[in-house]
């Protein structure tokens, strides 16, 4: 990891982005908040965080009702690899595999 400027501690960010299928979303949300706690547990976990977009009346803001962009921080990077790694974890993927049509990850430090 690099350098750390300022007064932040170091930690990685991570934004998933998750395209549900059409009319999926709510299903999707409902096995993912049930997932969260475990997550919450893990060694390293700081915050993970659910979101979908809220419409708003700024003009560069993009909507869609089939994304939900995931947020979240961790202590380092094995500890989000530990994550991507544990059995309930692979259990949520496998709920939600039909649901899913594409997935994209963010990986971010502290600038």
């Amino acid at each position: 990891m690099g350098a750390v400027h300022g007064n932040y501690p170091p930690m990685i960010h991570v934004i998933a982005t998750l395209q549900v299928k059409e009319g999926c979303l709510t299903e999707f949300l409902k096995h993912f908040k049930a997932n969260v706690p475990n997550v919450l547990e893990e060694d390293g976990c700081i915050e993970y965080i659910p979101t979908i977009d809220t419409k708003t009346d700024l003009e560069a803001q993009q909507i869609d009702g089939n994304t939900a962009v995931i947020v979240e921080k961790w202590r380092d990077l094995h500890a989000l690899k530990a994550h991507l790694e544990a059995p309930h974890m692979l259990a949520f993927r496998e709920q939600v595999k039909d649901l899913v049509e594409e997935a994209s990850l963010k990986i971010l430090e502290n600038a």
